[in-house]
């Protein structure tokens, strides 16, 4: 409708200028007729050659005038033909708007360069828009490396997704901490019509390691050059983006811009907004050759093919070669060589409209990009500075960042309907374990959760630890969600160790929790901390999945399966480390148990011993753990021989037994239909008495639960009748499972349940 408008007002104009540009010129023409206030005849029978008027200026002037005339005469002429062809265009537009398939509206880019003629066609045609058919693939490439920029890249995903109609299909050069974190969140997004491929970018860095660098990406920052190499052979274009980028629109519309390409023209990119490239940002400032403003990288549509063709890798190795001769280094990154190359190619380049890269850093020309919201199309928040850049608009920008941000990235699982997609394993399988429930059952929604695929971003904040060379280091594991933040300091002042966590947080929640933690000294001088967000689905607190996910990332030969609201004693992993030596953990089946006890004071002492600890036992400020509400979880540890205890003793297995064990990396995992609140310890340390393991208690070691609210499963199983039922029935069942299992070995779990 937009173009249908234009051309209208085209149009509209060029039939004015049709009509004024006659009255015009005959004004002008009369007007200059007229000598000294009195008319001057043109008529040469009026005129006479011999007159004291006639004059050799007068027989100039009217023959600049004659000629003026024919000037004029050959404008109406070029005119009347741009209004035929502009009628005959009109209808095209219309028919347009009918199309089962959908047109993209585009720019006209910076004017400057057009009227300047650097790049030719590329503003706006009146003709009918270039479509993206509703099926076809999109081609986006992305470089990414690290734990930052591994967030940064889902945000860019979210807004991308939000917007998309079109199957879409991921190229991530990624280095081996990124694709960990990326490959485990697209196959637990599991997103319709998403494909993703990754590249190792680790693999790709002696491309490019011999060209120094200043731009703080590092050697990440130059892979984009080597796309044509690394990405298929058979990938014919593809949309590169950074990871900075913020989509406000369908990414078709920028897909379908690949069919304005014309001739040469192989890399479509935006002007640079900044006065970088014109070197005038500071006394001796000198930034490699550009084009003009030079180009942002940003944003680049790449025609691989073609490029292929033109021989990109040897051209731009020689031009950075060339050019590092004399600049030593690149400032921007790929930006840079990218630039020089086009200095020396200005055919190879397609400019895109400003609105495909809007570049908010500071002093740029980015308000020259949009007049109105719907203008908006890509922003990049290409500053050092991120969300804090000053711009007029900053908040508008900041605000809509902040929304995908936050989003609920379960929303975007959206089936593109009438797209065949490939098959997908994991989701067929998901679907036929769920086909398989009985929905009438009353426990199904109980049943249902052991089969949620919850999306899970591994190692959210910076991870930084290598275990130690002895062979004895032990990994704190926990589990928590946002009402139990307020541990984390705690715990890490307790345990000096490594620390596996599992959050289970909304992506809301994700990023306050990114802040709390961001502002905390405590939380940042720590590196040895994992933290791994679950985000919500469903309505019950996955308990056991979230054991699971942080026991599988544990980096250490051992692991302390704790709680997040018990502090362990100061001292406890030095502690455990000797006993793993002691009790030849390697070699033997064993689960050391931590003796838990428990505080119902917020503000506390800690004892600093086990002689305090005793103490504080005998006063009442302290108790063994859950000795008024559940006295079977934790009686079978023997607190009365601990207290006199100075070795490790032995003890056997009990109903409802669910102490705090230190066990190898190997141990099997928590059984996954439990949820919420209920036997999801015992039935583990069922299963780990199943497989023979020992139980021997720890002398010298012990743990403190601190209070809390109760929590909201604990809630519902108090105050709901059929919760416990469901968790009855799911009891019965796990204990038939392990008689299948383990034969009649496990007959003493039936038997102990029916007496206790």
């Amino acid at each position: 409708m937009l173009a249908i408008c234009r051309g209208r007002r085209k149009f509209l104009a060029a039939s004015l200028t049709l009509l004024c540009i006659p009255a015009i010129t005959w004004l002008y023409l009369f007007a200059g007729s007229f000598e000294d206030g009195k008319p001057v005849s043109l008529s040469p029978l009026e005129s006479q050659p011999h007159s004291p008027r006639y004059s050799a200026s007068g027989q100039r002037e009217r023959e600049s005038l004659e000629v003026r005339v024919r000037e004029v005469e050959e404008e109406n002429r070029a005119l009347r033909r741009q209004l035929s062809l502009a009628q005959g265009r009109a209808p095209a537009h219309r028919r347009g708007n009918h199309s089962k398939t959908y047109s993209m509206e585009e720019g006209t880019g910076d004017s400057e360069n057009l009227r300047a003629g650097i790049v030719a066609g590329n503003s706006s045609e009146c003709g009918q828009q270039p479509v993206v058919e509703k099926c076809e693939t999109i081609h986006v490439a992305i470089v990414c490396a690290g734990y930052n920029a591994s967030r940064d890249v889902v945000t860019l995903v979210k807004s991308v997704l939000f917007h998309r109609r079109n199957p879409l299909h991921f190229h991530l050069i990624a280095d081996s901490i990124a694709e960990q974190i990326l490959a485990t969140l697209f196959q637990t997004w599991m997103v319709p019509a998403v494909r993703v491929d990754f590249y190792n970018a680790d693999e790709l860095k002696s491309e490019v390691s011999w060209i120094p660098n200043k731009h703080y990406s590092g050697i990440y920052g130059l892979m984009k050059l080597v796309l044509t190499k690394t990405l298929p052979a058979n990938l014919e274009r593809v949309i590169v983006l950074d990871t900075d980028i913020t989509f406000a629109t369908d990414i078709a519309e920028l897909w379908a811009v690949f069919h304005k390409f014309k001739g040469q023209q192989v890399l479509g990119l935006v002007e640079n907004q900044s006065d970088w490239y014109l070197g005038n940002l500071w006394k001796n400032h000198r930034p490699w050759p550009a084009l003009g403003r030079g180009y942002n990288t940003g944003v680049i549509l790449l025609l691989l093919d073609k490029l292929r063709k033109m021989k990109w890798e040897q051209m731009w190795r020689l031009t950075a070669e060339r050019e590092l001769m004399g600049m030593l280094s690149t400032s921007l990154a790929d930006q840079d060589i990218f630039n020089a190359v086009i200095k020396q190619n200005p055919f190879l380049v397609y400019q895109l409209p400003c609105f495909w890269n809007v570049q908010l850093s500071d002093h740029t020309r980015s308000e020259q990009c949009y007049r109105d919201v719907s203008d908006l199309k890509v922003i990049h928040w290409n500053s050092p500075k991120k969300l804090r850049v000053k711009n007029k608009h900053v908040e508008f920008f900041r605000n809509l960042y902040l929304t995908f941000l936050e989003y609920d990235g379960n929303l975007l699982r959206r089936e593109l309907f009438g797209c065949p997609s490939e098959a997908d394993v994991n989701s067929e399988n998901l679907q036929k374990q769920l086909s398989e429930l009985d929905e009438d059952d009353l426990c199904y929604e109980f049943r249902r959760e052991r089969f949620t695929v919850h999306r899970t971003h591994l190692y959210f904040l910076h991870y930084e630890y290598e275990p130690a060379a002895d062979s004895t280091d032990v990994t704190l594991v926990a589990q928590l969600s946002m009402d139990r933040l307020q541990m984390l300091e705690a715990i890490c002042k307790h345990w000096e160790g490594p620390i596996s966590l599992a959050l289970y947080l909304s992506d809301a929640e994700a990023q306050q929790f990114l802040r709390y933690a961001q502002g905390s000294e405590v939380l940042m001088g720590r590196r040895n901390v994992a933290y791994h967000i679950v985000y919500k689905e469903g309505q019950f607190y996955p308990v056991n999945l979230l054991r699971n996910v942080a026991m599988k990332h544990v980096g250490t030969p051992y692991m302390f399966l704790s709680d997040i609201d018990f502090l362990p004693m100061y001292g406890l992993y030095e502690y455990l480390r000797k006993s793993v030596i002691q009790l030849d953990l390697a070699n033997t089946k064993k689960a050391m148990i931590v003796p838990a006890f428990e505080t119902l004071r917020y503000r506390l002492s800690f004892p600093k011993s086990k002689a305090e600890l005793l103490s504080m036992l005998d006063m009442g400020t302290l108790f063994t753990f859950r000795y008024h509400v559940w006295t079977k979880g934790h009686a079978p540890t023997n607190f009365a021989k601990w207290r006199t205890a100075t070795t490790p003793y032995q003890v056997e297995w009990e109903a409802d037994f669910e102490p705090y064990v230190v066990v190898r990396r190997d141990c099997p995992e928590y059984d996954r239909r439990f949820v919420g609140f209920g036997w999801n310890k015992v039935a583990h340390i069922m299963e780990l008495d199943a497989q023979e393991y020992e139980f021997t208690v720890l002398p010298n070691a012990y743990m403190i639960h601190m209070p809390h609210a109760p929590s909201f499963d604990i809630t519902k199983f108090r105050s709901n009748k059929q919760y416990r039922i469901c968790l009855k029935t799911l009891k019965e069942e796990f204990q038939q499972d392990m008689s299948r299992r383990y034969g009649f070995a496990a007959l003493k779990y039936l038997t102990a349940e029916n007496n206790s």
